[in-house]
């Protein structure tokens, strides 16, 4: 049986983390409302409300501007307006959000990438200096460049930030933006569709597809579709929109943010183990990563199995899809022999991570031992660290908790886990998938269900949302299903309810 304050204590961490998250950003948005100073918008000469610089928000944002003939110049340059109020409110900045603009006519073209400028008075200088194309308004065709060509590291791309694509669409497309739409999921962008005068009665028959919105968008959920009946007036507006590109827990399609990311598992194959123990082990890491979208532009897996010596069982670019991955697991064959850990994670951080190392997905490792190492761990794993791995480690039977502390990321009790036996490796599955919020920062799904956490000793409650297990792509998250239990945090007992 799992020990009941361990893993307890994970789940409560996740909430208490996933709750601040939600806090932060409250603070953030109530200091636009209270902290607004008035500064000349430089593309069309016209005062706008902006908000103070934040790192509370960060994503990397594509304004993708309709440029067509649909729009024509006059309403063209007050779409520049616009899309300059919601840069400046954004509080653009080094640790916050970058911008970058796309024009869609005939022919997309990138005007300027997210590493040109990070200050709101060079973004607005450059969006006055934007040029009316004309031309058709092939959104498809600039949508699908946009997602293809854009978020690059070289052009300033981040890791671990969303990225998001917002659309603006005077009228209608002029092609198919469905397909666009598809390949823009697949390169984990969030796509945004701020439509504004919608076609007439007349003009629906020359529409391709009367409901491209909801074929475009990230999710058909309403979320990722705005709409603004015309270009004059915008300025209440800008506000909305802002809140949603900063609402890092609804971009169900960041893979950079929430689902591209390498796992390594370091699996220990020692003699203590055995045989029927190491496939329960086996068996507990294929549950984790049937959770994740495994392929060439989403999350990848790798494994090494180590007693006195290191095996790499296969590497991040060995399989791509999650049926190679889970049948490579079930054929790692059970070494047998002494636990030297410290060894393993250095040789891992070098031959397993180390080619990894300039990509764009964040890295994780996972140290699953039954035993005491023969050799130090802190330095191999401070090493990883520094690396930029974060580093779970997962005990089990005689793991001395001291060893797994010393392995784990910070903060070490979110990073921590260790059950009695190895069947309790199953009951671990959720909290390891959520990962203290460090595989992802919040937890999505169209379900939710709501804890209230309350602490015996000092009567208070803290509203949260957990949400469950969907096998599907609108929930890449695994969350428990907790039932009313106690749980040992510091010297507190904290009970949690599930209602």
């Amino acid at each position: 049986m799992m020990e009941k304050g361990y893993w307890n204590y994970s789940i409560l961490q996740a909430l208490v983390i996933s709750y601040k998250c939600t806090e932060a950003q409250s603070t953030y948005f109530s200091n636009i409302v209270t902290g607004t100073k008035n500064t000349m918008l430089e593309a069309v000469g016209r005062s706008v409300s902006t908000a103070r610089p934040s790192t509370d928000c960060k994503a990397d944002i594509a304004f993708l501007i309709d440029g067509s003939y649909n729009i024509g110049q006059r309403r063209f340059n007050l779409q520049k307006n616009f899309v300059g109020k919601v840069a400046v409110m954004l509080g653009i900045g080094t640790e916050g959000p970058h911008v970058g603009v796309v024009q869609a006519s005939e022919h997309p073209k990138i005007e300027f990438y997210l590493k040109n400028f990070t200050a709101a008075k060079e973004v607005l200088f450059a969006i006055k200096e934007l040029g009316f194309r004309g031309g058709n308004s092939n959104t498809g065709k600039a949508l699908k460049h946009t997602a293809q060509k854009f978020f690059s590291l070289e052009n300033g791309a981040r890791k671990g930030i969303p990225k998001i694509i917002v659309v603006f669409l005077d009228g209608w497309p002029s092609d198919d933006i469905e397909e666009a739409g598809i390949v823009a999921r697949e390169f984990g962008v969030n796509v945004f569709i701020v439509s504004v005068a919608k076609p007439t009665t007349e003009e629906l028959g020359m529409v391709q597809d009367i409901g491209f919105i909801d074929k475009a968008v990230c999710r058909n959920n309403g979320f990722f579709s705005y709409q603004m009946p015309t270009w004059f007036g915008t300025t209440k507006y800008v506000k909305p929109l802002v809140q949603k590109l900063c609402s890092h827990e609804q971009m169900l399609c960041s893979k950079t943010c929430y689902n591209s990311v390498n796992i390594g598992f370091l699996i220990d194959g020692s003699s203590s183990v055995g045989e029927s123990n190491f496939r329960l082990v086996l068996e507990f890491i294929s549950n984790v990563a049937k959770a994740f979208e495994i392929s060439d532009i989403g999350s990848k897996i790798a494994a090494v199995q180590f007693t006195y010596d290191q095996r790499t069982e296969f590497s991040f670019t060995d399989y791509t899809t999650k049926e190679k991955v889970l049948s490579a697991i079930r054929n790692i064959r059970y070494m047998s022999g002494g636990t030297a850990t410290g060894d393993a994670i250095s040789f891992t951080t070098r031959n397993v991570f180390g080619p990894m190392k300039d990509g764009p997905n964040k890295n994780f490792l996972l140290v699953l031992t039954d035993g005491q190492s023969y050799d130090d761990v802190r330095g191999p794993a401070a090493a990883a660290q520094k690396a930029g791995i974060t580093v779970f480690s997962v005990g089990i039977a005689w793991a001395p908790l001291d060893d797994l502390k010393d392995m784990a990321s910070e903060p070490r009790e979110s990073h921590t886990f260790f059950t009695r036996e190895f069947t309790g490796l199953e009951q671990m599955v959720p909290d390891i998938i959520r990962g203290g919020s460090s595989f992802t920062h919040v937890i999505h799904s169209s379900r939710k269900k709501q804890v209230w956490i309350s602490a015996t000793q000092k009567p208070t409650k803290l509203k949260m949302q957990i949400f469950p297990f969907h096998r599907n792509s609108d929930a890449i998250l695994l969350a428990p299903f907790i039932q009313p239990d106690y749980a040992e945090v510091g010297r507190k007992w904290v009970q949690t309810n599930l209602f």
